[in-house]
This record gives C-alpha cells, sequence and structure tokens, in this order.
C-alpha cells in the first residue's frame, strides 16, 4: 500500500520526531518540519488548554511563512499527539482544537479510541497509533487507525519489551500500511535499517533532547550527550508502566537505579502532569538507548542534516 502524500510528499527524511512529554515545544517541532521531518509535540505540553490553541496558531502561521519563503524546499507536515488514558480529562478539548486548527497528523498513546480516529478523519487527517506489541495493533486497525508506530525495545519513553526485528515482522504479516519503527534511532544508518525491516519511517525523540530548541534543562541535555545505552534503566515504578530513564537522573533524585520498586497502571496520572514524589519525566529523565550517537548539544537542523548524510552514505554502501 503506498503511504499516504501527508507522509511521503515534503519529507527530505523517513523520520518522524517523536513527540517528548515536557520537552516538545513549537520552536522544536517548528525546527524539525522545515527541516524536512514531520515534527510533533503531546498536547498535554501546552498547559493550561488555551496554550494549545496558541501553540497551534503559531506552528501554522510559521510553517506558512516558511512555505512561501521556500517555495522549492517546503515544510515537513506536523503532528499532535493524544495521550488516550482515562486520567486525561483534557483529552476532548483537546481533540476539538485539532480539529478547529486541521492537525494534519495526530498520534494516540496508551489507548486506541475510535471517536479520536474518527475526528481525524474528518476534514481528511490521519492517525498513527503507538503500539508495543502484535495485539495492540491489530485493535488500533479494527478502530480505525491509519498507521501503526512500533515502539520497541530500546526506545524512550514508554518502550516496549519487544525486538524490533520481531515486532516489525509479526505486523507485516497482515498489515501493508503505514509502519513506522520506535526504539535505538539515533543515526542515518538506522533509519535506512528500519526500512529494510519493513518499516516506512523512522520514529526517534531521545536524539532531539540534545538539541537548542528542545525544552529540556541544560543539566538534562548534557546527561544525554554524555551517556550511552548502559546508562538507561527500565522500570515502571514512576508511571506505572515500563519505560526507559537516565540513570543518573535516578541517582540525582535521591533512589538506587538497581533498586526500584515496582509499580502499576493505577499510578499513572496525566491530569497534574507527573506521577510520583519524583516526577517522570520532569525529575526523573526519560531516554532511549540509542543516545551512544549523540556527541553535543546542536540547532536541530543540523543534527537532521547529521542524518540526512549518514543515510545517504549507508545506502550508498548497500548498493554498492
Amino acid at each position: 500500500m503506498p503511504l499516504p502524500s501527508v507522509l511521503s510528499d515534503r519529507l527530505r527524511l523517513p523520520l518522524v520526531g517523536a513527540p517528548m512529554f515536557i520537552l516538545s515545544g513549537p520552536e522544536l517541532v517548528i525546527a524539525q518540519c522545515k527541516a524536512g521531518i514531520v515534527g510533533s509535540f503531546p498536547s498535554l505540553n501546552a498547559r493550561p488548554i488555551e496554550q494549545l490553541d496558541e501553540w497551534l496558531y503559531q506552528i501554522r502561521e510559521e510553517l506558512s511563512a516558511w512555505d512561501q519563503a521556500n517555495p522549492d524546499n517546503p515544510s515537513a507536515p506536523f503532528a499532535v499527539n493524544q495521550i488516550v488514558h482515562r486520567s486525561n480529562a483534557r483529552l476532548e478539548q483537546d481533540v476539538e482544537l485539532c480539529v478547529k486548527h486541521k492537525v494534519p497528523i495526530m498520534i494516540t498513546s496508551l489507548g486506541a479510541r475510535e471517536e479520536v480516529f474518527k475526528a481525524a478523519h474528518s476534514y481528511g487527517g490521519i492517525v498513527l497509533h503507538d503500539i508495543i506489541n502484535n495485539r495492540f495493533a491489530h485493535k488500533a486497525i479494527e478502530k480505525g487507525a491509519d498507521g501503526l508506530i512500533a515502539v520497541a525495545a530500546g526506545a524512550g519513553g514508554h518502550a516496549g519489551p519487544v525486538s524490533p526485528f520481531a515486532l516489525l515482522q509479526d505486523i507485516r504479516n497482515w498489515f501493508d500500511g503505514p509502519l513506522l519503527l520506535s526504539g535505538s534511532i539515533a543515526t542515518g544508518r538506522s533509519i535506512l535499517a528500519a526500512q529494510v525491516m519493513g518499516a516506512d519511517l523512522a520514529y526517534a525523540g531521545s536524539m532531539f533532547i540534545a538539541t537548542e530548541e528542545a525544552r529540556a534543562v541544560d543539566d538534562y541535555k548534557q546527561m544525554v550527550v554524555d551517556c550511552e545505552a548502559a546508562d538507561i534503566v527500565n522500570s515502571n515504578l514512576f508511571t506505572g508502566i515500563h519505560g526507559n530513564y537516565l540513570a543518573p537522573s535516578i541517582v540525582k533524585a535521591g533512589l538506587d537505579p538497581s533498586r526500584l520498586a515496582d509499580s502499576g497502571p493505577d499510578a499513572m496520572n496525566f491530569g497534574s502532569g507527573g506521577d510520583s514524589d519524583a516526577k517522570a519525566w520532569k525529575d526523573i529523565w526519560g531516554c532511549g538507548q540509542g543516545i551512544g550517537a549523540v556527541k553535543q548539544v546542536v540547532p536541530v537542523v543540523d543534527c537532521i542534516l547529521r542524518l540526512r548524510e549518514e543515510y545517504a552514505q549507508a545506502r550508498a554502501k548497500i548498493c554498492r
């Protein structure tokens, strides 16, 4: 099945910048779209809700101005992440604002809701849904999602436990629609590898923490630069769902990364913006395992130029 035009026509690299709780805002999204990849942010990052309306106006206006000034180099589309969890009391209002602004792509997480899919389809938008296993993938497509984001082992945030090889293989056995892969993607080589394994696009967030436009504190950005895969800890303590976090941030919060208690889904609360005394993602910093490729804090455009060069070199090597 061919990709929808919104996921192909304006992209200069087959990549979607993942929405990062707290960290993604208009500055990051706009920079990503101008550089030729899909930029995204969680709607809950805009607090209070009136700010979401302002952010959507800002993104649309700045990208429109860019397109008029750069007709040969237009911006990529943007996406808004809806966290479809029962604790998110704002979901209906956030979706209504996305409909008002005709957001090109919605990304849904932590639940597949038919009414959200129908809302996006009402104006011609598409919905990509986060999944961590094949069972959830089937449910999302049955309920009306247009595409899937396979969140495999090694991804930042709420990562799944399954190898990307196995997860993509299982999904491609029955689904030929838009499929993205998330998990330790931080180089142009890994973007190409995702496509070779069967994904249409790669999906990456952690490397963008160490960019000038990300809404992370300087210590967080530097920690991403300084750490590697061995510094990532998987735990369900902080939100009730297993996620990957930077061990030094856990130590900084006064906890022992090797002795973290278990929690459960009832601990998750997106209504408050935090989930425990040491809040994820404010105090306990989420991150994926691919950050060994991140060597310095740079502007988004420089990060994506590096990826494009690495991607082209990897394709040329394989073709040889």
